[in-house]
């Protein structure tokens, strides 16, 4: 069985000391960045989708929610839609018919494509800051 012993120095622990009250701080950096890549490609393909006659509505009811910690202590944030058109019928209700379809209209999925799409783009921006925000930190 291997063994490693490590010892620090004080730099070394002062430099996670940081670390560790500017964790939160960088965890909503990355994820901030990481969902506007989804929701740009997101909302770039459901521009796609749409008829020539769409109102805008439910482009306009796109958007990124606050960032927030669970009470897990997970950060998390939501990609959707929010409100209703002239009609009293709800983006999300629009959405979800274009993305599966009903039974008078054809699915025209623009949400999971684009997730998968992304999906490595998205992680790799994330790595990249988290790597710079510690690298800002001098760890």
């Amino acid at each position: 069985m291997a063994r490693i012993t490590f010892m620090a120095s004080d730099d070394f622990a002062i430099a996670l000391s940081k670390w560790a009250t500017q964790s939160d701080e960088i965890a909503r950096k990355a994820i901030f960045e990481g969902a506007n890549i989804i929701a740009d490609k997101i909302r770039s393909n459901l521009e796609g989708v749409l008829s020539e006659e769409a109102t805008g509505y439910l482009v306009g009811s796109f958007g990124v929610t606050p960032i927030e910690k669970d009470s897990e202590g997970n950060w998390n944030t939501k990609i959707g839609f929010d409100g209703y058109d002239d009609n009293g019928v709800a983006n999300q209700l629009k959405a979800r018919v274009l993305e599966s379809g009903s039974s008078r209209q054809p699915k025209r999925p623009f949400v999971r494509p684009a997730v998968n799409a992304t999906k490595k783009q998205v992680v790799a921006k994330m790595n990249q800051v988290i790597d710079e925000e510690i690298k800002k930190l001098k760890l």
